[in-house]
């Protein structure tokens, strides 16, 4: 698990071990949209309505290095019958790259700064991640290459952040 690539399910583990109100419904409408034209997805809502939360959610059923299915199997997501084969086709599936913009921002001086410093990150995890891969200073490249060398494709949740807080 890196702090990018992977970020597996403890957040979400430690969100469920407090009292949680079910949103796992937002899963489904996330997986109807893999492998279609409408693959990048917004997800709005106004500030302390739980948008890290529902981040940390999509990682913990997305992220491939670990075993979620303890912490959804008595979900809405997992319960539907309607929805339910999309619910084991997608959990624990894919590399997820998460990006939490509270935690990046004060590590760069401004924003000029802001993409090199999130692309430098993430390629070394991906190089930790899979050392076969050859060495770019491109990001799109070397995930380009993980997905061509293991067939695991990438589902990128960004956390937002309001840069006047």
């Amino acid at each position: 698990m890196g702090t990018y690539l992977n970020p597996g399910n403890s957040g979400f583990t430690r969100i469920r071990n407090d009292s949680y109100v079910d949103k796992s419904s937002l899963i489904s409408c996330m997986n109807e949209s893999i492998e279609t034209p409408r693959s990048l997805t917004c997800i709005s809502r106004p500030r302390r309505f739980g948008k890290s939360f529902a981040a940390q959610m999509l990682c913990a059923y997305y992220d491939k290095t670990c075993d979620s299915s303890g912490l959804f199997d008595d979900l809405a997501i997992a319960t539907d019958r309607q929805i339910n084969g999309s619910y084991r086709q997608h959990l624990n599936h894919y590399d997820v790259i998460y990006l939490d913009m509270t935690y990046v921002r004060p590590f760069t001086d401004d924003f000029q700064n802001l993409i090199p410093y999130i692309s430098e990150r993430i390629m070394g995890e991906l190089s930790e991640a899979y050392p076969s891969l050859k060495q770019s200073n491109e990001l799109p490249s070397m995930m380009i290459q993980a997905v061509e060398a293991t067939g695991n494709k990438f589902i990128m949740i960004i956390d937002e952040w309001d840069p006047s807080h």
